[in-house]
């Protein structure tokens, strides 16, 4: 089974072919990315301080080091 996040030599040879994104469509693309890395690093984080001790122990952090991530900035890897 392929999933569609599988790039085969077809797709690969038809993405090279397209013509190049104007600079503003390539910024604005770039941006989005950005923004939605943010948002899932911040939801991710926010469920991180919900996880029950179990959770974690299953994960492998302590409650510290969850409260540690949980409360770090969207912006920070």
């Amino acid at each position: 089974m392929t999933s569609s996040a599988t790039h085969s030599p077809s797709h690969a040879s038809y993405l090279n072919s397209r013509p190049a994104l104007p600079v503003l469509a390539q910024a604005a693309v770039a941006f989005a990315v950005l923004v939605t890395k943010w948002s899932i690093r911040h939801n991710t984080r926010k469920e991180l301080r919900h996880l029950s001790a179990e959770q974690l122990k299953d994960i492998g952090i302590t409650r510290q080091e969850a409260h540690y991530q949980g409360t770090l900035p969207f912006w920070r890897p």
